[in-house]
């Protein structure tokens, strides 16, 4: 007993509360979204279609966990309902997105050496023999080939039980290229997600930090909250603070977790690098932040110079990375949608408007 009291920490209670993974129980200031969400899946427990739903919104105020928080909810009290999350991350294909959720019905599906059509068919057929609705989240779905997309919006057609879609990304705009078949089948309602305030932030990063640690100063809590509102209100940032602010606690054998902790690590803690971020944006948003270059713009004139490399691709028949659509110019408006997205993930920054004048655009 006297070594495993050696090895106590004096700070931390269950470090685990401060990780990204952990789901609590209560998510603080998302209650509109859970209720809204759940009301929109609903019918499925009743064997109808439920609403298909689009949440989107800057990186680290809740998405995920909300949806994860619903499907839990669901799995717990339905019995006529399969919830399957999905990050397009890891599966793009829809071979890939097929195989997972075949097997996630528990249908054997050979990772390797099957057609979309072979893993389409078993996943088809695990809907008609378990008779239950089927509720998709299909996270950061940006990734996700539209061909996939296509195949999973018709699913509908070949079962009886009724399939739903959950659709997570930061870009409010993911859908807006989609060719019209794809468009008029996702029959989606919006949920935007607003950033936290501070405040919001504190609760949140309060009741992680009661479960954490066995003691911690609430101005520590404060802090931590202000310094991830201002790194762009991703809550990760804020947990992260906290665990580095802990373990320096610890390691200086404090006996609480103090303002002074937290101070000493604020500039180690750092918001998600832009080179991880780009790889999450679409080819139409690279090409803007590689015409920017490290120069300013005003927004006309970079709308020209798009609108002329994009005819250059066209002409040459580019085999980089943009895509066919990208080739083509997208509309003006198109365009400042793009532009107001990557100014929301800071990946660029924008000058306000002055009267008579384009808005500045630069790399952030």
């Amino acid at each position: 007993m006297g070594i495993f009291s050696e090895l106590e920490s004096p700070i931390f209670k269950n470090e685990d509360m401060l990780s990204p993974e952990y789901l609590p129980a209560d998510l603080p200031h998302r209650e509109g979204e859970i209720q809204q969400l759940a009301a929109n899946i609903l019918p499925a427990s009743h064997g109808r279609k439920p609403q298909n739903t689009f949440l989107f919104g800057p990186p680290g105020i809740g998405k995920t966990a909300v949806t994860k928080h619903v499907f839990d909810e669901f799995e717990q009290y339905s019995e006529r309902v399969k919830c399957i999350y999905v990050n397009c991350w890891d599966f793009k294909s829809a071979t890939a997105v097929f195989s997972e959720l075949a097997l996630k019905m528990g249908f054997f599906v050979q990772r390797h050496g099957w057609g979309k059509d072979e893993v389409m068919g078993k996943f088809i057929e695990s809907l008609k023999k378990t008779r239950k609705s089927v509720i998709i989240c299909l996270d950061e779905v940006d990734q996700l080939q539209p061909e996939a997309l296509y195949d999973l919006l018709r699913i509908n057609q070949y079962v009886q039980s009724p399939v739903g879609i959950v659709f997570i990304s930061n870009n409010p705009h993911v859908f807006s290229g989609v060719e019209p078949r794809i468009r008029s089948s996702l029959d989606v309602e919006e949920m935007e997600f607003k950033g936290y305030t501070i405040a919001e932030m504190r609760d949140i990063l309060q009741k992680r930090a009661i479960d954490a640690f066995h003691s911690i100063e609430p101005a520590a809590v404060m802090l931590c909250a202000n310094d991830a509102v201002q790194k762009g209100g991703d809550v990760r940032m804020g947990l992260q603070c906290l665990l580095t602010a802990g373990r320096e606690a610890e390691k200086g054998n404090a006996k609480k977790v103090r303002v002074e902790h937290v101070k000493s690590i604020l500039k180690d803690v750092k918001p998600a690098k832009p080179e991880i971020l780009k790889e999450r944006i679409t080819d139409t948003e690279r090409m803007i932040l590689k015409i920017l270059g490290n120069k300013e713009w005003k927004s006309g004139e970079l709308y020209e110079e798009y609108k002329r490399q994009s005819t250059v691709n066209q002409r040459q028949g580019t085999n980089q990375r943009q895509s066919t659509a990208n080739r083509t110019p997208i509309s003006d408006r198109a365009f400042r949608d793009y532009v107001n997205h990557l100014a929301s993930i800071r990946l660029v920054k924008i000058e306000p408007r002055r009267v008579g004048s384009d808005r500045i655009v630069s790399k952030a």
